[in-house]
């Protein structure tokens, strides 16, 4: 019951940066974790950011230092800043997000294309 709309994909040089959004909506009140995973050609999804309503983040080792995740708690939306975006970081970009902790049910994004290209 939880609908997860990702925008700000597109095409990137290498070096260059991207900022990506997401808008949670649906019948919830605050949620407790919302991320990011992405899904390169030929390879596995895996997790790159993800906050929770606390605060405390994770980022994948690959990304650190690069990118920064960003959460407004109460419009439940989420947003990834990307910089310094290498050609290897062409994917699909999902939103996710885990409405409670109690709960391990996750819900997904259509995603987004992000293209790091010259």
């Amino acid at each position: 019951q939880v609908q997860l709309a990702e925008s700000g994909g597109g095409l990137v040089q290498p070096g260059g940066s991207l900022r990506l959004s997401c808008a949670a909506s649906g019948s919830i009140g605050s949620i407790f974790v919302m991320g990011w995973s992405r899904q390169a050609p030929g390879k596995q999804r895996e997790l790159v950011a993800r906050m929770t309503s606390g605060g405390s983040t994770y980022y994948a080792d690959s990304v650190k230092g690069r990118f920064t995740i960003s959460r407004d708690i109460a419009k439940n939306t989420v947003s990834l800043q990307m910089n310094s975006l290498k050609p290897e970081e062409t994917a699909v970009y999902y939103c996710y997000a885990r409405p409670r902790l109690s709960e391990a049910t996750d819900y997904w994004g259509q995603g987004t294309q992000v293209t790091v290209s010259s």
